[in-house]
């Protein structure tokens, strides 16, 4: 089926009319309603939420007589706030984390940094002392590929140390990254 000036015409008609993609699409034949969709798109129709539907009802309102004043009711006990989420991760996330952060934004610290030990961490940093510091484009199937800084700098590199058999990281990073399933559990109580 090919979209005809005539066939067009019968869209826009229809259209303007209020009819449903659905309703033009079975007047036209051979076409579906995402096709009547995608062409008024591509015809830059009018969304007909915004268009001759509001002004109308603004006319009958305003023929209407007004209202008598209504008593005014008993104020209402003040609604208590709700949780923003019931993740179980939600208490762990700081407000920067739970935003939508802009790219090119250095990203806020993430709380798994928080949640590992000490000794991990000093272990972890010693290690990026001596690392290779690679891009990318320079990382093979024997390098470790853990990211270090923030993607959206220069900064950004790569550890690069020979990973461990099976793994993608050194052994520093594997001992973060991969912890025991029963220190997980017992830091969430």
């Amino acid at each position: 089926m090919s979209w005809t000036e005539d066939r067009v015409e019968v869209l826009k008609k229809m259209w303007g009319e209020g009819q449903s993609a659905s309703q033009i699409a079975k007047e036209l034949g051979g076409v579906t309603r995402n096709a009547v969709i995608g062409k008024v798109h591509r015809l830059g129709l009018s969304n007909r939420a915004g268009t001759a539907a509001k002004p109308a009802a603004k006319d009958k309102a305003a023929a209407k007589p007004a209202a008598k004043p209504k008593v005014a009711a008993k104020p209402s006990a003040p609604a208590k706030p709700r949780p923003e989420t019931t993740s179980p991760l939600a208490a762990h996330q700081s407000p920067a984390r739970k935003a939508i952060i802009p790219a090119g934004q250095p990203l806020p610290p993430q709380p798994s940094a928080n949640e590992i030990s000490p000794e991990a961490l000093a272990s972890v940093r010693e290690v990026e002392k001596t690392a290779k510091k690679l891009s990318l484009m320079e990382l093979t199937e024997r390098t470790c590929k853990w990211p270090i800084g923030d993607p959206a700098t220069e900064e950004f590199w790569f550890c690069g140390l020979a990973s461990q058999p099976g793994k993608p990281y050194c052994e520093a990073h594997v001992g973060v990254a991969f912890q025991p399933m029963s220190s997980r559990r017992d830091r969430r109580r």
